[in-house]
């Protein structure tokens, strides 16, 4: 089974973060996306400390698949600098993780 990435991203809307997620699952990138918010982010950003409201993406896909995801947000956001972090799933359910799998990748997997 492959290894699993939770990759998160902000945006500063809604209307984004949904966008966002709705092109990662169609393209297979991510088997699934949540989108939380409306969340407070406190900063700094050329040497200012800035405060906004922003939205929470937290995609689940696979490690191998991480440049395509990267790229992908990178082309839809408007930050010049958009958070892109990503976290390994060390553990979950047999069922999840086959899921997860099945949903990933291309449709001949």
């Amino acid at each position: 089974m492959p290894d699993f990435l939770q990759v998160q991203t902000t945006t500063p809307d809604r209307e984004l973060a949904l966008a966002i997620a709705g092109r990662l699952v169609e393209a297979r990138l991510a088997a699934c996306v949540h989108v939380g918010g409306p969340v407070t982010s406190i900063y700094r950003w050329q040497g200012q400390t800035e405060r906004g409201e922003e939205w929470v993406c937290t995609a689940k896909c696979r490690a191998e698949q991480f440049a395509d995801v990267e790229r992908l947000i990178v082309e839809l956001h408007p930050y010049e600098v958009p958070e892109i972090i990503a976290v390994p799933i060390v553990a979950g359910s047999a069922g999840y993780l086959a899921w997860l799998a099945g949903e990933t990748g291309s449709a001949a997997d």
